[in-house]
């Protein structure tokens, strides 16, 4: 049996080809540290009589074995693409919303070299990156003035800590909602160094509620849209129309933040969200002194927070000091770019394609899932099965709102659902589905299209 000094040196083994093949790929400082973790492995096997490391060979397959895997782990990236085949369009865990291929080209472009994110070429001096997609979202939205910071609670805080620091904001205790990941919008709010000023209840606000609550400390009136819930029954609340009137009535700005940020990408009437989610142009029409939304829920492009209104009010939140800490970077101002493009030139609906998923209809799904169903019912101790079902809007969008769809739902022989729901997560790319009344569902309205064969064929292989 060999002894410990049968353990080659580090030396040594970095002569091998195969070693010298992992340094080209991982740089030898790493590739040495598990060497070293490997041959620490070794020695520990070997002390506790482990039987297999009686040859010499046995050690070197054992050490480099060890070191490949420790290699992996270390440099394996935690972000990966997934199949989102669980139906919700705009899966928070999942990433939203899915960028348009104009935008991904822009943002490819944009990466690749240099750019003008803080230079103006007409003049050969140093520019601003607050105004880039300012012309865009002003043209779609009607505003005046837009500015763009990292996400939408970001938005939320700059508006308030800009119009309203050390002053009071009046909102609706109905309107006190919480948001993803267990963060509350009255403590986004409060960061901004502005006092909550809290009037009605939980179901019912009055415009009056709003007027008693008006003082000389007042700086602001929000309103903010209940995109991830909703109150009926024994319910009010007041207009925007009368929040506006009533803000000017005592000269004081009125903010609205309106979540997912839906703009029209087509026959606005015919959409599955019409009557639930408000227009941005909307908002601005009604006369609204600033209001904000998300880049990557509604609006289909990348993770962003978006500001629209009065340009007096907007400069004022351009030259705040937190605007710098909030500011966004050359990829995402090239993504929100051709993603706005793409509404301005009428093709939205079709190019983006979270707007592609929301009005796909139930038809073109089951043409689509028949395939699918078919190839899998092909593969012995398989079985596929359509049935009609609902896909989410998710985002915390349109509560309630249920998108027709037809679902594969899929079984294996001797495979619990459960199981087979974890086997399809383990996949690479990994296949996330949801699980219903004991059945494991596919629903490819959130399957992008070219995906397809590539999921049979996942499926196939398993």
């Amino acid at each position: 049996m060999s002894s410990l000094r049968s353990i080659p040196s580090i030396e040594q083994l970095r002569q091998r080809a195969s070693i010298r093949a992992l340094e080209s790929r991982f740089g030898g400082p790493a590739v040495v540290d598990a060497l070293r973790a490997g041959a620490n492995a070794v020695r520990e096997s070997m002390t506790s009589g482990d039987a297999s490391l009686s040859e010499d060979e046995a050690i070197v397959v054992r050490i480099e074995s060890v070191a490949v895997a420790h290699l992996d782990d270390q440099f394996h990236a935690s972000l990966q693409p997934v199949i989102n085949a669980t139906g919700v369009v705009l899966h928070t865990n999942l990433g939203r919303a899915p960028l348009a291929d104009a935008a991904i080209d822009r943002v490819v472009a944009i990466a690749r070299g240099y750019s003008t994110l803080e230079y103006d070429a007409a003049r050969g001096a140093r520019g601003r990156r607050d105004v880039h997609a300012d012309a865009l979202l002003c043209r779609l939205t009607a505003a005046e003035a837009a500015v763009v910071v990292n996400n939408n609670a970001a938005a939320t805080m700059i508006v308030l800590a800009a119009l309203a620091a050390g002053r009071e904001v009046i909102v609706s205790r109905g309107e006190l909602v919480e948001i993803g990941g267990g963060f509350r919008v009255p403590d986004v709010m409060k960061q901004s160094g502005a006092t909550l000023r809290e009037v009605g209840t939980t179901n019912k606000t009055r415009a009056a509620d709003y007027a008693a609550a008006i003082g000389e400390r007042t700086g602001l009136i929000l309103r903010v849209h209940p995109s991830n819930f909703r109150i009926e029954g024994f319910t009010a609340r007041p207009t925007l129309g009368e929040l506006i009137d009533l803000g000017r009535r005592f000269d004081v700005p009125v903010a609205e933040d309106l979540g997912s940020g839906y703009l029209a990408a087509s026959d606005a009437a015919a959409h599955p969200l019409a009557g639930v989610e408000p227009l941005v142009e909307t908002s601005v029409a009604a006369g609204v002194d600033v209001c904000c939304f998300s880049g990557d829920k509604l609006l289909g492009g990348p993770q962003a927070g978006i500001i629209v209104g009065r340009r007096d009010i907007v400069e004022r939140i351009r030259r705040h000091p937190l605007m710098r800490a909030l500011r966004v970077d050359k990829m995402t101002y090239a993504a929100l770019e051709a993603t706005l493009a793409e509404y301005a030139a009428g093709r939205a609906a079709v190019t983006v394609p979270v707007q592609r998923m929301l009005t796909m209809i139930a038809d073109e799904i089951r043409a689509r899932a028949e395939t699918l169903a078919g190839g899998i019912n092909l593969m012995s101790a398989w079985r596929a099965e359509l049935i009609a079902g609902a896909s989410a809007v998710g985002g915390g969008s349109a509560p309630g709102v249920e998108l027709p769809t037809w679902l594969v739902a899929i079984e294996k022989e001797g495979v619990t659902p459960d199981a087979l729901e974890e086997r399809l997560r383990h996949l690479t790319p990994p296949v996330i589905a949801r699980i219903e009344r004991d059945r494991v569902l596919l629903d490819l309205r959130t399957v992008l299209s070219y995906q397809d064969s590539q999921l049979r064929e996942m499926i196939t292989r398993l």
